[in-house]
């Protein structure tokens, strides 16, 4: 609605590489949020951290749901600066317009913008008095290009004859004074003349082939010389000021796009405010343009915006490991974790809310707090919180799964009208399809990092209804891990393709010693070039536990 205040935004996100209770639980929550938050000034979104799995966009599209917004960085950027809104300006603009304009704003620079607002330069206060210190030169206004209407504006002439469009390209400004004689050995063909008010200097200056003659101290000019100034295609100007002012005001006529700059610093919506303060510290300039990603041009920033800086503020659900938060959230504000996992390595600048309970999944929490606020849940946002419980609960196979999640999804599958069952296969099928996925594509649907000691391990997870597909994942997945690990600069990574009919994972592995870790921590050897590990099927609750044990008791030994 117009005039109405812009909402300032709170991102609810989850952990990088989504899986689908990360997604589904950051809409549900938002939503929540909206309507119970006394914070009318704020709207909360929900927001991805990196690209959703086939598994996700089945959920998704299942209700009608639109895919969060990707948001793979959340440290500040200029967008999040006060960007001072000052006009552009046609390059056209007279000098002593532009000085006028800048006193008035309180601003020593002005970006000049096109007709299509994008940007064509800058002009500087000290361009303008750099200007004014090289006004000697009586060719500059003609080799500027100014326009008889620029001469007009300045000089607050009116034009008696002549087209104000016209551009003076030739010639030099002279000041007739004195007598004809005086005025023919001093002006040439093409020159641009000040008069004062004597008829004969005025014929003189015509018969000589002026382009323009500027009379000043305002007269009545005689028909004569109209007439004869039309027949010689010579333009007439009056003005108040007298010659002495006429030719110092005339140099500031000038359009500004003669002197602007147009080799600039620019920055974008999307630049960071560590790149902008490196660069601000290297250049001169006070005011730097901002340009939106058509590269419009879109107002200024100065060092003392930073100042103002409006850190990015954030919700967290579905993890609170650092490791897993997506890039710069350390220059957030972080202001509610909503989670079901251990507590992790995630440190605050203050006090959050921070609710963390041992189920199944994120959005058995969110559940439960609808019901606590007494929020209606719709049928769209039941439909994908069931999908979310039932996809971090293995369908209830999961040991991590608790009798608040069966209560939770049983109930949301109501609300959303489906069977949580029959609804959760096609969901774990629609998952499966990836031969025509890269190793990445797949690998990343759901991977997380995780920290013990000074041990950085990545365990990524996929849940497969058949044989075939475990098979299909192992070939296309085995060859990535190396070069994974190494990218990643972690010491050992581990992948799991878990069976959702057998309950069980096959796992592949990579890095130093990460074969040993395994046996250690689930005494089984390998088969086949994978461990099959029996009635493991949960990363949370099973396997990270399980190889931590592992390290530590390489420590003891």
């Amino acid at each position: 609605m117009a005039g109405e205040k812009k909402k300032k935004k709170i991102m609810v996100i989850g952990h990088r590489n989504p899986d689908t209770d990360s997604v589904c639980s950051a809409i549900a929550y938002a939503n929540l949020k909206n309507k119970t938050s006394d914070r009318s000034e704020y709207r909360y979104e929900p927001r991805r951290a990196g690209e959703i799995n086939q598994e996700t966009s089945f959920v998704l599209d299942l209700f009608n749901m639109p895919v969060p917004k990707l948001c793979t960085d959340v440290r500040a950027q200029v967008r999040d600066i006060d960007i001072r809104e000052v006009p552009g300006v046609d390059g056209k603009m007279t000098m002593r317009r532009a000085w006028e304009t800048m006193r008035d704003q309180d601003i020593t620079s002005l970006p000049i913008t096109k007709s299509d607002n994008t940007l064509a330069g800058l002009v500087t206060l000290q361009d303008i008095a750099m200007a004014n210190m090289d006004s000697l030169d009586p060719r500059t206004v003609t080799s500027a290009s100014t326009s008889l209407a620029n001469i007009l504006e300045t000089l607050k002439g009116e034009l008696i004859t002549g087209d104000p469009e016209y551009r003076f390209t030739s010639g030099k400004v002279v000041i007739g004074a004195g007598s004809p004689d005086v005025l023919e050995s001093s002006m040439e063909k093409g020159d641009i003349v000040l008069l004062a008010n004597r008829y004969d200097t005025q014929l003189c200056a015509i018969e000589m082939e002026a382009s323009c003659i500027v009379i000043c101290e305002a007269p009545d000019v005689a028909k004569t010389i109209v007439k004869l100034a039309n027949m010689n295609n010579c333009a007439i100007i009056t003005t108040p000021f007298d010659t002495y002012t006429a030719s110092y005001l005339i140099n500031q006529s000038i359009p500004i796009e003669h002197f602007m700059q147009k080799n600039l610093r620019t920055f974008s919506l999307s630049t960071t405010v560590e790149e902008a303060k490196k660069l601000m510290s290297s250049v001169r300039f006070n005011y730097f343009p901002v340009l939106d990603k058509d590269n419009h041009y879109r107002g200024v920033i100065s060092k003392r915006n930073l100042l103002n800086l409006k850190r990015k503020q954030l919700i967290l659900v579905d993890h609170n490991e650092k490791t897993q938060c997506v890039e710069g959230y350390e220059d957030a504000d972080i202001l509610e974790i909503i989670d079901h996992h251990r507590i992790g390595t995630l440190e605050t600048g203050g006090p959050v809310y921070f609710r963390n309970q041992p189920v199944g999944c994120t959005s058995t929490i969110i559940y439960q707090m609808y019901l606590e606020n007494g929020i209606e849940i719709e049928p769209d946002i039941a439909g994908i919180m069931c999908c979310a419980i039932m996809s971090d609960t293995l369908a209830f196979r999961s040991p991590t799964c608790t009798r608040q999640d069966e209560i939770a999804a049983t109930a949301l599958a109501k609300i959303a009208g489906i069977d949580a069952q029959e609804t959760a296969a096609k969901m774990f099928e629609a998952g499966e399809h990836i031969a025509d996925k890269s190793a990445e594509e797949i690998f990343l649907q759901d991977y997380k990092v995780f920290v013990h000691n000074d041990i950085q391990f990545g365990v990524g997870q996929g849940s497969y209804v058949s044989a075939e597909g475990r098979k299909t994942a192992k070939d296309i997945l085995l060859p990535y891990l190396k070069d994974l690990m190494r990218r990643e600069h972690i010491d050992m990574v581990f992948y799991m393709l878990t069976s959702v009919l057998e309950n069980s994972t096959d796992v592949i592995w990579a890095g130093y010693d990460a074969e040993n870790v395994l046996r250690k921590a689930f005494g089984v050897e390998p088969t086949g070039g994978y461990f099959t590990l029996e009635g493991v099927v949960s990363r949370k609750k099973q396997f990270i536990p399980a190889v931590i044990r592992a390290f530590e008791s390489g420590d003891d030994d």
